[in-house]
């Protein structure tokens, strides 16, 4: 079972790709968040920009559990765990359509490390069936962002 501060913590981390995706599919509620809170924090613009910085995050998530290895498996932890802010670096730079295809292909390559660490048993036992909600959401909301 999955505590409940990570659990409502890893919902609340939801919130910006939720409100994205809600205010794409609904332009009205687009426009009046464009202009009561920003167009930055709207559609598809508060989804890339976040999940670049969750990606960002997720890295330093890695980094952590990589100081429970040793030795060659350590550095193996190290390096893969820098992946993900160097993706959403790298690949985020482009147009929105792209930027989000290339975070959803983030996500899920950050679940393929996520199910890694856990093989290695360097995460708590509720990690994978938290993280494939929480991915299965956020790659949901990303593609409304890129198809809609």
């Amino acid at each position: 079972m999955i505590p409940r501060a990570p659990f409502m913590l890893g919902l609340a981390g939801l919130i910006p790709f939720v409100w994205g995706a809600i205010t794409t599919v609904l332009p009205d509620l687009g426009l009046w968040g464009a202009q009561t809170i920003g167009p930055r924090f709207v559609g598809p613009y508060v989804q890339l920009f976040y999940g670049a910085v969750i990606l960002s995050f997720m890295s330093g998530v890695l980094w952590g559990f990589a100081t429970k290895a040793e030795g060659g498996q350590a550095a193996t932890g190290y390096a893969l765990s820098v992946l993900p802010a160097l993706w959403a670096f790298f690949m985020t730079g482009g147009g929105p359509t792209s930027a989000g295809i290339y975070l959803i292909a983030g996500f899920l390559g950050l679940l393929a490390l996520d199910y890694m660490f856990s093989q290695w048993g360097l995460t708590p036992p509720w990690w994978m069936p938290l993280r494939i909600l929480l991915t299965a959401i956020v790659v949901t909301c990303l593609a409304i962002g890129v198809l809609v």
